[in-house]
């Protein structure tokens, strides 16, 4: 799908609330025990595409969680260093992704109509309604407008 301003993915709420940010899209699952560093926010993972970058106030958007049951720990760590992700949308609800979202205590959302990943791109403008259930397109990377 080309999306385009205005596009709206629907999914369901894995935590409720609502915020509008910059979105981070991975294309790849992340590893949360040793795969993120709590402290900055920042993805280590060896050999992952977003290797040393933050995901700190922006929207997180990726297929899911990959490792240990210690991934929702480490996000649950960036939350209390307040270098959590403003909001998390995943493709695919695992136990590890929802736990880790809900420990984070930040507007969560899965399972949506379309897979995002493939719908979003990093530095789009994006609106999080996981109240509802929506994911709205305000803005796209590189449009000024």
């Amino acid at each position: 799908m080309t999306a385009t301003v205005g596009t709206v993915l629907r999914g369901r709420t894995v935590v409720p609330g609502v915020v509008t940010g910059e979105a981070l899209v991975s294309p790849e699952t992340i590893s949360g025990w040793g795969g993120i560093d709590p402290a900055s926010g920042t993805i280590v993972e060896a050999r992952h595409p977003l290797q040393g970058v933050c995901f700190t106030g922006r929207i997180l958007v990726f297929p899911g969680a990959k490792g240990s049951s210690g991934w929702s720990a480490f996000f649950q760590s960036t939350r209390l260093l307040g270098t959590a992700p403003l909001g998390m949308v995943f493709t695919v609800t695992t136990t590890k992704a929802a736990l880790g979202a809900v420990v984070t205590r930040v507007p969560a959302l899965a399972d949506l109509d379309e897979d995002p990943v493939q719908v979003l791109r990093t530095g789009d403008h994006i609106r999080l309604d996981a109240t509802v259930g929506t994911v709205e397109l305000l803005r796209r990377a590189g449009d000024g407008s």
